[in-house]
């Protein structure tokens, strides 16, 4: 495993998660994921039994705030490509989440330090007012705040890498 040394006063840590990518996409991500940070990187792919045919990778990283949406953002080109990308907390930012199935698109969300969630005043509020009375329309838009479906489709990708390795790579600043 190869380290790389964070020069940033203000860095950031996360996970970039790639549940299921077909084999000719692997060296594609590894060199999209190199691109960002300046460096070499050497993911270690594991069959996805969730998905026959494609492969699974995990990387810790820390970098530069913004990095997890700067790999989300280079990352949501490939196609047939699902991946999540979390950026913990750092100083003067949240932590995010961006989630991204090729069916869905791009979810993301602030979340605090354990991984929760946060549904801001201003979006429940829109929910209420959409939904003007009917609990379905509420229920929809919370749903859609908390990204039910994401996690919905996400879900046995991420079951099936329970217990895998997960691997640290830190960005050149």
């Amino acid at each position: 495993m190869s380290e790389y040394t964070l020069v940033n006063e203000h860095g950031a840590r996360g996970v970039l998660h790639i549940h299921s990518a077909h084999a000719a996409l692997c060296p594609h991500i590894e060199w999209a994921v190199a691109s960002l940070i300046n460096a070499r990187v050497d993911f270690s792919w594991s069959p996805q039994p969730a998905e026959p045919g494609s492969y699974r990778a995990e990387l810790s990283w820390t970098g530069s705030q913004g990095l997890g949406a700067k790999l989300t953002s280079t990352l949501r080109s490939l196609s047939h490509l699902r991946f999540e990308v979390t950026e913990e907390a750092s100083p003067g930012c949240d932590g995010s989440r961006w989630s991204h199935t090729p069916e869905l698109g791009i979810f993301h969300a602030t979340i605090d330090t354990h991984g929760n969630i946060m549904v801001s005043e201003d979006r429940i509020r829109y929910a209420y007012e959409l939904g003007a009375g009917d609990p379905s329309i509420v229920y929809q838009e919370l749903s859609l705040a908390l990204g039910e479906a994401w996690d919905e489709e996400l879900e046995p990708f991420r079951h099936a890498a329970e217990g895998a390795p997960v691997r640290w790579l830190s960005r050149v600043g």
